[in-house]
C-alpha cells in the first residue's frame, strides 16, 4: 500500500481512501459524507489548481485546495 498523502496531492483520476480529517473544523465535509474509510476519486482541478472536484459516495463535491490539504488519504491501486 502506498504512503498516506494529502487529498490535494492526488493526481487527477486517482482514487484513495480517507484516512483522517482534522479533529476540529471541516464539519460541513463530514456532514456531506467525507468520513474516514470513504473512497474518493479526484475528478478534476480548476485551471489554476483551485478548487478541486472529487467524487464521494456517488456525487461530486468541490473543495478548496486548502481544505483538501487537511484531509489525509491512502492512495489505491487502479
Amino acid at each position: 500500500m502506498a504512503a498516506a498523502v494529502k487529498l490535494s496531492d492526488l493526481p487527477i483520476g486517482a482514487s484513495a481512501i480517507v484516512r483522517e480529517l482534522p479533529k476540529s473544523g471541516l464539519l460541513r465535509l463530514r456532514e456531506m459524507g467525507l468520513l474516514a474509510g470513504t473512497r474518493v476519486t479526484l475528478v478534476r482541478c480548476a485551471p489554476f489548481g483551485d478548487p478541486i472536484e472529487i467524487k464521494v459516495r456517488g456525487y461530486h463535491l468541490t473543495l478548496r485546495k486548502s481544505e483538501a490539504a487537511l484531509v489525509i488519504v491512502d492512495p489505491q491501486e487502479p
